[in-house]
């Protein structure tokens, strides 16, 4: 007799006889409820299933059955469905949703279906576009024996309103060493070499523009290491007084392979080194703050610095220190870049580093943007524009670094002028980065044909004048928000925080209205950036306190403004 026989014996048993407990297990048909969705990429819908049962005697006839059947999609690379029900858009497309169990006339299902558009937010249909606010790779660290293995990374993305979306095919994904770990446009990674990579995915919202990032690590425990072949020490020589002064020294080691240049200034495998610490001695085997050489006596000392590769070769390169009695001048003590860090998104994009000097005589902070030599680690992939040198391009401003391949680079900035120096040199560092291309190519890396122009301008607001006390400057949002911008202590007596060197970022072509409010200080007036024809000032600058203000246009041809104001 057949499975199907059997079945309805049974069932029509139940129904003559009241055999305890039948009635109630035997499934005639089951629906599935939507019938049709329609969703952005990300999206999920939650689908329901409903058993129906024709001979129970009890009052329902129907049961929740969403948790015990089989869901299934005819085409997950379309949308996907786990065994609770819940859908999830991945790309365009329309595929089949099937619920199946057990019931008396053999296997039942229902159907839905699912049809994926665009990109959307939130859960359910509707196809609403918002932003991103976060992105989350998920897990946050892998870890795999050898080359060839690999590990799935998702990425997550949270909107502003709390909604989650599932976005791994559509961030661009890249690893910072193509040596040690590759990633897929599904966020496959697979390892090359022994070492740790950082997987990156970058995400752009379709509205504004706006790019979204995520970081997680994939370690290749075994396996070729990646080697240096060489390593460069900024700058070959320097010049300090005995009496304490110090200088800055940066290395930075080419890969082999690539080509590529990395700052291993403070790394564990770099060694510092001076043959005579009685003429000068130099920072090494610190956490940060390596290659910091320091005069002690005159004379004349050679620094090395010695990196140790995995395998246990060593390269390295070696500058000269002249250290003379002549007492240390007041110098410029140290330079901030601002921002530490640029990202564009495609192809001949630009950014703009400010160089910002503090020094231990008045004025203490000063922009020298133009009096600093720019140089960049990678510099016929990411040439920098110094004021004075010959990378100077007449009608942009210094400290322009400009993408015209894939990758990243390290941006420095060296003082070595003795007029602000005293002799001695000082350096900073900041990245600049244009995502490398996944294949097919996504929206924010940079493959040949995504050039755009930038967008956005940083505008850096400083204090150049003696008071540390209650100076103030305020300024709108680019949205027209009140005071977006809220530097110096005056706003922090008021509750608030701000530093003596704040930055801001705006649409160019914005009209922008700096404030100097009332706070007490002493107003001494702005820097050439608010006098005309570029800014205006109302009233003109005077020593008196009361409301001043500067306005002036942010323009395409030297979008990054830098406004020094001074408060005695």
């Amino acid at each position: 007799m057949s499975k199907s026989i059997l079945v309805r014996a049974f069932v029509a048993a139940c129904v003559l006889i009241p055999i305890a407990g039948c009635s109630n297990s035997i499934v005639g048909s089951i629906a599935v409820s939507p019938t049709a969705q329609s969703l952005s990429v990300g999206q999920t819908v939650q689908f329901k299933a409903t058993g129906i049962f024709p001979h129970r005697t009890a009052s329902s006839t129907t049961e929740d059955l969403t948790n015990q059947v089989t869901w299934t999609s005819s085409v997950p690379a379309i949308a996907t469905v786990n065994s609770s029900g819940l859908a999830t858009a991945v790309s365009a497309g329309s595929t089949t949703i099937t619920a199946t169990t057990a019931g008396y006339t053999g296997t039942l299902t229902a159907t839905a279906t699912v049809t994926v558009t665009g990109l959307g937010s939130g859960t359910g249909g509707g196809g609403t576009v918002v932003n991103v606010s976060s992105l989350a790779i998920i897990p946050s660290s892998q870890s795999v024996s050898s080359p060839g293995q690999t590990g799935q990374f998702i990425a997550i993305g949270t909107t502003s309103s709390g909604a989650t979306l599932n976005l791994t095919s559509q961030v661009a994904w890249s690893s910072s060493s193509a040596q040690i770990a590759s990633i897929s446009s599904t966020g496959l990674a697979t390892a090359i070499g022994q070492g740790t990579a950082t997987i990156t995915a970058l995400y752009t919202n379709s509205s504004g523009g706006s790019t979204i990032t995520g970081n997680a690590t994939f370690t290749v425990s075994s396996g070729t290491t990646q080697q240096f072949t060489a390593v460069t020490i900024l700058p070959g020589t320097q010049s300090v007084s005995a009496s304490g002064q110090t200088g800055q020294f940066i290395a930075l080691a080419t890969m082999g392979g690539t080509g590529l240049q990395q700052d291993v200034t403070n790394s564990s495998q770099i060694q510092w080194a001076s043959s005579i610490p009685s003429i000068a001695t130099i920072t090494s085997g610190q956490p940060s703050g390596n290659g910091l050489v320091k005069g002690v006596s005159a004379g004349s000392t050679t620094i090395t610095a010695e990196l140790r590769n995995v395998d246990g070769s060593v390269v390295s390169n070696t500058a000269a220190v002249a250290v003379t009695l002549t007492p240390a001048p007041v110098p410029l003590l140290s330079i901030e870049l601002i921002p530490t860090s640029i990202t564009v998104g495609n192809l001949q994009d630009t950014g703009n580093f400010i160089a910002v000097g503090t020094f231990s005589q008045y004025p203490y902070i000063r922009d020298i943007t133009n009096s600093v030599t720019w140089l960049s680690s990678t510099p016929n992939v990411f040439p920098v524009v110094t004021a004075n040198g010959s990378t100077a391009n007449s009608g942009v401003p210094a400290g322009t670094v400009t993408a015209y391949g894939a990758g990243s680079a390290t941006i420095i900035a060296e003082a070595n002028d003795p007029a602000i120096t005293g002799g001695s040199i000082q350096i900073a560092t900041a990245t600049f980065t244009c995502p490398i291309p996944t294949d097919p190519p996504k929206p924010g890396q940079c493959y040949q044909g995504s050039q755009v122009p930038a967008l956005l301008a940083t505008v850096t607001i400083y204090n150049e004048g003696l008071n540390t006390t209650n100076w103030e400057v305020t300024a709108p949002s680019a949205t027209g928000t009140q005071n977006v911008i809220h530097c110096g202590p005056g706003w922090a007596l008021n509750g608030g925080t701000g530093g003596s060197v704040c930055v801001a970022t705006y649409p160019i072509g914005t009209a922008l209205t700096l404030t100097a409010p009332d706070t007490g200080a002493k107003f001494g007036g702005w820097s050439t950036t608010c006098l005309p024809p570029i800014g205006t000032i109302s009233p003109s600058p005077s020593t008196e306190t009361g409301t001043n203000t500067c306005t002036f246009t942010i323009s395409g041809t030297n979008p990054n403004v830098s406004v020094g104001v001074i408060f005695n």
